[in-house]
């Protein structure tokens, strides 16, 4: 991979997450150091893109396919910290993302810290899971969202399709016991109910002795 100039600069670009990765915890100064000199970030924050006002470390570089890329880290909150691969035109390799699961999922190990969630999600542990008396999605209390056919339905959900099934299966109960899915198309309804029936595996029987 090949590095960039440290900064942002240049014309504008506009950037588009590719990968996220949100954990919680604090740090101590000399961590924050180490995650710098680990990442190779610069120590100034990306002015572009979504998020730009919580960055506080960046790096541009360019994949092995061509494709100039921004790693940036951003804290929110008081012990928040987000990681997120950053791409400003063509997407970024399926190999590049999956690398940089990797390195995130490492650096939050290394620093203590608790994985919240990445998106988008490639196993089950990567999955927010909301808790009781948390932020409904924003469908959950009208149907609202386009479209009738599960395969189509996955991107609003924060799915790639091609995503493990274990990873749809929670993000599909997720939207059945939103109370809007009552309002569902029925054909869609009865495409997740299948989905689930085909995820779950049937109970086991005791040997008859």
């Amino acid at each position: 991979m090949t590095e960039h100039p440290r900064t942002l600069k240049g014309p504008r670009l506009m950037l588009w997450p590719a990968l996220r990765a949100l954990s919680h915890g604090e740090l101590t100064p000399d961590q924050q150091q180490w995650l710098h000199q680990s990442l190779r970030l610069t120590q100034a924050p990306r002015t572009e893109g979504p998020g730009a006002a919580e960055s506080i470390a960046h790096r541009a570089f360019t994949d092995d396919a061509g494709t100039r890329l921004v790693l940036d880290v951003a804290r929110v909150g008081a012990s928040g910290w987000v990681f997120t691969l950053f791409y400003p035109a063509e997407r970024s390799t399926a190999d590049t993302v999956e690398e940089h699961r990797a390195l995130f999922r490492e650096t939050i190990d290394q620093l203590g810290l608790t994985l919240v969630e990445i998106t988008p999600a490639a196993t089950a542990d990567e999955v927010l899971v909301p808790s009781a008396g948390s932020a409904e999605p924003a469908f959950a209390a009208n149907w609202s969202l386009p479209h009738a056919d599960l395969e189509r339905l996955w991107p609003h959900l924060g799915v790639r399709k091609d995503a493990p099934r274990e990873v749809k299966e929670i993000k599909l109960r997720e939207l059945m016991d939103a109370p809007a899915w009552s309002a569902a198309p029925t054909d869609l309804q009865l495409q997740a109910q299948r989905f689930l029936r085909e995820t779950t595996p049937p109970p086991q029987t005791e040997p008859q002795g």
